[in-house]
């Protein structure tokens, strides 16, 4: 019996220790990401503002090819609505476009599963002599469940290698002639 009184205590104060770890985290978060392209910003832009040619470079589109897609509102640019509900690893959500220029483009991110979700990704793009420098920046808030998980694993560990490979796949689509 005492053995399991000393067990129930030690889980407590792991479990007490886990929370007040989380309620030290930031209540935001942002994973940013760049690349050099060769290929003018006018033409990445107009890859990045048509939800359409995302399923050639998404990382996500790779990990669900299966996933149920939808699209609303204008057909590329600004107001241009994408939809999706996929297996548990890409979930369930939208995004819409808020900004679409030669050098940025901005979009918000609403997750409805596995958790709820609203964050804002803007994609800049600089040019760099014959290149152009991407950068794919995502924040948004961390409500405290979020917390709770990055006292595990960080945001930028958890999504990172996707921004990693979805740039390289934007790279590959944009460099060709």
């Amino acid at each position: 019996m005492k053995i399991i009184k000393t067990v129930l205590i030690v889980l407590a104060l792991a479990v007490a220790a886990i929370l007040a770890l989380a309620a030290t985290k930031p209540d935001t978060f942002s994973v940013q990401r760049s690349a050099n392209i060769k290929a003018p910003p006018e033409k990445i832009s107009g890859v990045l503002s048509d939800f359409r040619a995302w399923e050639a470079w998404s990382p996500w589109e790779k990990i669900d090819p299966k996933m149920k897609r939808t699209h609303s509102g204008e057909l590329k640019g600004k107001g241009a609505k994408y939809a999706w509900v996929g297996n548990s690893e890409v979930g369930e959500g939208s995004m819409t476009l808020t900004e679409a220029e030669p050098t940025r483009v901005a979009l918000n991110l609403d997750f409805v599963k596995p958790f709820e979700g609203h964050n804002k990704v803007v994609f800049t793009l600089a040019p760099k002599g014959e290149a152009t420098e991407v950068v794919w920046n995502m924040s948004g808030p961390s409500p405290y469940i979020t917390k709770v998980i990055q006292v595990f694993c960080d945001m930028d560990g958890m999504i990172g290698k996707q921004f990693e490979s979805g740039l390289a796949n934007l790279k590959a689509v944009t460099e060709k002639p």
